[in-house]
C-alpha cells in the first residue's frame, strides 16, 4: 500500500537549506518538499527553479498558520533563530528537524527536548557528519576490534581561508552563535561523543587569527572521556597545510585518513542522491590506512576501503520515525551533551583552565 508522502516545510534557503536539506528531502522516499520559507528574492527564484512545484513563503509564520497542511518543519535558518523557530513549530503541533547547533546553550536544547516530549512530537538534530564516509568506516573498524583499545582520537576539520568571508557565521555578536567552535566544532564534538562516550573534562584553546575576523577561526578542544579515551579536536580556517581528517591510535593498530567526505562537494555541484551513480563513494587512492609502527605517508599499513558516505540515511530515519515509530536518528538530548562540551570549551579558552563536567 502506497503511503501519502509527508509534507515538509523548510525554513531557510541559504547554504544549509539549499545545499543540504532541500536536496536530501527531495531524494527521500516518503517526503515531499511542500514549502520553502525565504524573504530573499534570489533564493526564492532558486528554490522555484530547483523545485518547480514548491510553495514559497516570505516568513515562517505562514507555516505555523497552516500547520494542519504539513507533517514536518525543518529549521535551516541562521543559528540565532533555531530555538524560537523550533519552539514555535512544536507549539503549532509540528515535528521538527533543526540544523546544528540546535541552540547556543545546552539548557535551551534540554528545554526544547522537554517541550517536544510533552507534545509527543519528534525533535531531531541534523548532525549529518555521522554519515560521513570516514566516520562510518571508523565505526566499522571499532566494532570489529581492529584497533584494539583506543587511547587517542585526533579529528581535524581544517580549511585554508586566509580572508574572512563575513556574514553571520563569522560575526562576533554572541547572539549570532557564530565562529568555528559552534560551527565545525558541533560536528567534531558530536562525532567524538558518539564514538567514545560522555566527556569528563574539557580543555580548549581558541583564537581569532585573521585580520578583520570577529569570531574564533582557530580552535583546539581536548576532551577526556569517561571511558579513558582522549580526543584532540581541531577546527580552523587558518591551516596552510592540512593534517589528516582522522588519526586514531589504539593498543593494536592505528587508522589514519586524509581528505573530506565527498558528499558536500557533490551537493554543492548540483549532484543528487538517487540520480548520481556511486553516491558517497570514494576513489581507492583516498582510502585510509590501518597499521602499526610505520607511517601511512611512506606506505605503512594496509589500505582500508572507505565505506560510502550516506547523508540520505538521516532523512530516511526521520521518515521511519514519523511513519513507523522508528528511532530518532539524533536526539536533542544528544545535541545538548555536545553543547555541554562546547560551553565548557568556551569557558576553558576564556579562563585558561580545564573544565570538569
Amino acid at each position: 500500500m502506497t503511503r501519502t508522502p509527508l509534507r515538509v516545510g523548510l525554513v531557510g534557503y541559504g547554504l544549509a537549506g539549499s545545499v543540504f536539506h532541500a536536496p536530501l528531502i527531495g531524494a527521500t522516499e516518503g517526503l515531499v518538499l511542500d514549502t520553502v520559507v525565504t524573504s530573499n528574492p534570489r533564493r526564492r527564484e532558486q528554490a522555484l527553479a530547483e523545485f518547480p512545484e514548491v510553495r514559497v513563503a516570505p516568513a515562517p509564520g505562514e507555516l505555523f498558520d497552516r500547520a494542519a497542511e504539513l507533517d514536518l518543519v525543518v529549521v535551516a535558518s541562521p543559528n540565532r533563530t533555531h530555538v524560537p523557530l523550533a519552539t514555535a513549530a512544536l507549539k503549532a503541533g509540528l515535528p521538527v528537524v533543526v540544523d546544528k547547533p540546535i541552540a547556543g546553550m545546552a539548557a535551551e536544547a534540554r528545554e526544547l527536548a522537554a517541550l517536544a516530549e510533552d507534545r509527543g512530537l519528534l525533535l531531531s538534530v541534523f548532525q549529518n557528519r555521522r554519515w560521513d564516509n570516514d566516520f562510518l568506516t571508523l565505526r566499522k573498524l571499532l566494532a570489529e576490534g581492529e584497533l584494539g583499545d583506543v587511547w587517542r582520537f585526533e579529528s581535524r576539520f581544517e580549511r585554508w581561508r586566509p580572508q574572512p568571508k563575513g556574514g553571520w557565521r563569522e560575526s562576533g555578536d554572541p547572539e549570532e552563535i557564530g565562529g568555528l567552535l559552534y560551527d565545525l566544532g558541533s560536528h567534531v564534538v558530536d562525532q567524538a561523543l558518539v564514538l567514545f562516550g560522555p566527556a569528563a573534562e574539557v580543555y580548549a584553546e581558541s583564537d581569532i587569527r585573521r585580520a578583520g575576523a570577529e569570531a574564533d577561526d582557530d580552535t583546539f578542544i581536548a576532551v577526556t572521556h569517561t571511558s579513558g579515551v582522549r580526543s584532540h579536536l581541531y577546527v580552523t580556517a587558518t591551516t596552510a597545510q592540512l593534517g589528516p581528517r582522522f588519526r586514531v591510535l589504539g593498543s593494536r593498530a592505528g587508522y589514519v585518513k586524509y581528505g573530506l567526505d565527498p558528499q558536500e562537494a557533490a551537493l554543492r555541484e548540483g549532484r543528487r542522491p538517487g540520480t548520481t551513480a556511486g553516491w558517497g563513494a570514494e576513489a581507492e587512492e583516498l582510502w585510509g590506512r590501518v597499521g602499526a609502527g610505520e607511517s601511512p605517508v611512506t606506505g605503512g599499513g594496509r589500505p582500508e576501503p572507505t565505506l560510502p558516505g550516506d547523508y540520505p540515511a538521516y532523512y530516511a530515519a526521520v521518515t521511519r520515525a514519523l511513519t513507523e515509530g522508528g528511532a530518532n536518528p539524533v536526539t536533542a538530548l544528544e545535541a545538548a551533551a555536545a553543547l555541554d562540551v562546547l560551553e565548557a570549551a568556551r569557558r576553558s579558552a576564556r579562563d585558561r583552565v580545564a573544565v570538569t563536567l
